[in-house]
């Protein structure tokens, strides 16, 4: 089983407590040694490809959506009454089309209730202001399966199963992570793709290839993909991802943040994680990508 380098700094950190030097540093060696070896399996084969965060504005197009969750939430749709061109009431549109389903996965060891990373909390957020046209649910990265029954289970409307070809192409499904959240988030992609069932959009954050997995090519179900990544730490994502097919997914671009000049805060996060894997979380937990993700999530709302 990978070992994620969070594991191997926390059983650094319990050796110095105990007073043993020599085991610490040799923790510390291999640590190292793993953050190494991530980096470069998450940049294998690929050449450098971004841009700065600042230019992935274009992509900032904030619409209104509704949402739904795991659990219900209470609430009431926030948008106004109205009606579309054809003099179809937006709430009757709406409820002609099944729910947005999003599906987040968090990064490393982290598990999905944990509220200081930011894949939970625009979880909670969307499930919180849009109760109504979208299923959102947060996953540690470990439990694809049951993503997966997730996912299938909220696609089976008749209850009865079996998921029909008219329910397959109902599918309205977005999956996002970090780390190895999104190598997961790819894989879970690639599963649905030999279901035939499709998935509108994906989204890496400093992706980390996951072994036995493939965070770089986007399987040709995917309509939209878009990677997010830093090169500035020891533990740095995939910086290209391409489209196994590029007549049937857009690839909407490898943007690259940089925090030399404006870190940002990484309050609640291990000592471990911010001294040897600041960048890595510092992308995580930048408010200016999780905000063009979100805005990038509504839109498939509208």
């Amino acid at each position: 089983m990978s070992r994620h380098p969070s594991d191997m700094i926390g059983a650094t950190s319990l050796a110095l407590v105990r007073g043993r030097p020599i085991l610490a540093l040799a923790g510390l060696a291999w640590m190292f040694l793993i953050s190494f070896i991530f980096a470069v399996r998450a940049n294998a084969m690929q050449p450098v490809c971004g841009f700065h965060s600042r230019e992935i504005a274009a992509l900032t197009i904030a619409r209104a959506g509704l949402l739904c969750t795991d659990e219900p939430v209470g609430g009431t749709c926030s948008l106004e009454n109205g009606e579309t061109g054809d003099g179809v009431t937006v709430e009757n549109r709406r409820a002609l089309r099944p729910k947005l389903i999003v599906i987040g996965f968090m990064g490393g060891n982290v598990s999905a209730g944990n509220l200081v990373h930011r894949e939970a909390l625009l979880t909670r957020k969307l499930q919180a202001d849009y109760p109504d046209s979208i299923h959102a649910a947060i996953f540690a990265n470990r439990h694809g399966d049951r993503a997966l029954r997730s996912v299938l289970q909220l696609l089976d409307q008749d209850g009865d199963g079996h998921l029909s070809d008219e329910e397959k192409r109902a599918a309205r499904i977005v999956i996002f992570g970090h780390s190895w959240g999104a190598s997961q988030t790819i894989t879970l992609a690639d599963r649905l793709n030999r279901l035939g069932i499709p998935v509108l959009l994906t989204v890496q954050v400093d992706s980390v290839q996951k072994r036995n997995q493939n965070d770089a090519r986007i399987p040709p179900n995917v309509q939209e993909a878009v990677n997010f990544y830093q090169t500035e730490g020891m533990l740095r994502g995939r910086s290209l991802i391409v489209a196994s097919d590029p007549t049937k997914t857009m690839v909407l671009g490898n943007f690259e943040s940089s925090y030399r000049q404006k870190p940002v805060s990484c309050v609640g996060y291990p000592w471990y994680a911010r001294a040897f894997m600041r960048p890595h979380i510092m992308i995580e937990n930048d408010p200016l990508v999780w905000e063009r993700i979100e805005a990038l999530i509504l839109e498939k709302v509208s």
